[in-house]
């Protein structure tokens, strides 16, 4: 079992920054891909990026050059971030991350960005 919590979610104008940090724990060894996907209002969740163990990442076309993710470890937790510039009112979502070991998909609770002026 994997547990996992996300943090750093808020409000920030348009053209803002924020960062969105997931911290995975319980049986973190051999745990692959990590990411984030995001679910606006009254549409479906959407990829938004995803980086594996080696560290090669994947971003979706709408955020790719304004989104970096990255992830670090250490003996007993994971943890996977976003970092989120030049951001844009539709990119206002619940982001949620998810970590991927074996072959179940864990995900945590998600984290409201709203951006708006």
């Amino acid at each position: 079992q994997v547990q996992l919590v996300e943090s750093g979610g808020g409000l920030v104008q348009p053209g803002g920054s924020l960062r969105l940090s997931c911290v995975a724990s319980g049986s973190i060894f051999g745990i692959g891909t990590m990411g984030w996907y995001r679910q606006a209002p009254g549409k479906e969740r959407e990829f938004v990026a995803s980086i594996t163990a080696p560290g090669n990442t994947n971003y979706a076309d709408s955020v790719n050059g304004r989104f970096t993710i990255s992830r670090a470890r250490n003996n007993i937790r994971s943890m996977v971030y976003l970092q989120m510039n030049s951001l844009k009112p539709e990119d206002t979502a619940v982001y949620y991350c998810y970590a991927q070991l074996r072959s179940t998909d864990y995900w945590g609770q998600g984290t409201q960005v709203t951006v708006s002026s």
